[in-house]
């Protein structure tokens, strides 16, 4: 019987990103993760890939860059960067991106100011392929003995990556007899229950709850998506693996009031704790957190649209992360745990023509949770009535 990580891997590679005889596969991973790339990498060229080109992305290199290169380029990537992710869309690759931390507190002595303004690894030319489809991609965990501490603190290191993975064969699904059925199963639901909220046709959205009192406003043409992605060529994936989310692109004028995180978020290696924000006339004026603000607010001011919205995700409680009740400090599995918004770059996809150009454009895009059972989820029409989408995060529609 082939291990759980050569399971893992043949599911981001066959369902996940969904690689394609001849297809170049551009695989992210980080340090601690090479077992589960040298399973990826094994998969595909299984699978028929042409090539698979992997880069190890160490977080002690960019402490050095935050700590000793001028103030004046921190903000700098070298173009190239850029242009290898337009070459990947234009030779219609994919890619395999792993997540979750991998030096946790490393970066806990930076300035937080500068450590904000320094986003690299992220370029903007990825939002361009993505928003283009020409690219079969997939986000997924790949689980390490650093980010398994961070978990599990209490455990020693073996416990706490034995528990860990476990998480991941669950949250992934690979405890069910055919994974590949049981995610096109729920992919079902969720395209089922994004169907429905498009059909309303809102205007706005309101959430309420401990701390929160937020309105979004909708664009005229925004829709939601949820379940599988397809490329521009037809090629079906999944972006998110695991995911549990149906998400739109709002209006970015249109967000008023105040809204509380539920988890912890993790960005640029950083722990934000205790994040409230409060947004008016669509951006947010107001950054606070008990740890962190300040790097959030640094990457806020990356241009004109980092304070505004670009994304909105409504998550219920039949996934499989929220009932683990664990903070996993990965934004790729906390943001399928709870409903979240995003600073930054919205997805085109969720818009029709008409409204494109007036969707969020930035180089960033910063997901927060704000979803829990105590938030309620209401639908505001372009009549004012008011309809109940999440109580106790159970579908209302």
């Amino acid at each position: 019987m082939a291990s759980r990580v050569e399971r893992l891997a043949d599911l981001l590679v066959n369902f996940g990103a969904n690689v394609q005889k001849g297809q170049i596969l551009d695989v992210g991973s980080g340090l601690g993760k090479e077992e589960l790339t040298r399973a990826i990498t094994a998969s595909a060229y299984k699978r028929g890939a042409k090539f698979v080109d992997v880069h190890y992305w160490d977080p002690h290199l960019k402490r050095e860059r935050v700590l000793y290169a001028p103030d004046d380029v921190l903000d700098f990537v070298p173009p190239w960067y850029g242009e290898r992710t337009l070459q990947l869309g234009e030779e219609r690759g994919a890619t395999i991106s792993l997540s979750g931390p991998i030096e946790p507190h490393l970066f806990d002595d930076l300035d937080p100011e500068r450590l904000g303004r320094d986003v690299f690894p992220r370029v903007k030319e990825w939002t361009t392929v993505i928003n283009q489809r020409t690219v079969n991609w997939c986000v997924a965990p790949g689980p390490s003995e650093k980010w398994a501490q961070l978990v599990y603190p209490d455990l020693d290191s073996r416990a706490a990556l034995e528990k860990l993975w476990n998480d991941v064969v669950h949250i992934c699904r690979l405890d069910e007899d055919e994974p590949e059925a049981a995610w096109q199963e729920r992919n079902g639901v969720l395209k089922g229950v994004a169907e429905r909220l498009t059909e309303l046709h809102l205007d706005a959205i309101h959430l309420e709850g401990p701390g929160t009192d937020l309105t979004i406003g909708l664009l005229p043409s925004s829709r939601w998506i949820g379940g599988g992605d397809t490329t521009i060529d037809g090629i079906p994936h999944m972006a998110n693996l695991p995911t549990e989310e149906v998400f739109t692109s709002p209006d970015p004028e249109r967000t008023e009031g105040i809204v509380r995180a539920t988890k912890p978020l993790t960005t640029q290696g950083r722990i934000i704790d205790g994040l409230t924000v409060r947004f008016e006339g669509g951006r947010a004026m107001q950054i606070e957190a008990d740890s962190g603000a300040e790097t959030l607010r640094a990457m806020a001011r990356q241009d004109d649209g980092g304070a505004r919205l670009g994304e909105l995700a409504l998550v219920d409680r039949e996934g499989r992360i929220g009932p683990l009740d664990t903070v996993c400090y990965d934004t790729l599995l906390d943001e399928n745990a709870a409903s979240h918004v995003a600073l930054g770059s919205a997805y085109d996809a969720a818009v029709g023509d008409e409204d494109r150009e007036r969707l969020n454009r930035s180089s960033i895009h910063i997901d927060f949770m704000i979803g829990s059972p105590e938030v309620d989820v209401t639908g505001i029409t372009r009549d004012g009535e008011r309809i109940p989408v999440l109580r106790d995060s159970t579908w209302q529609i």
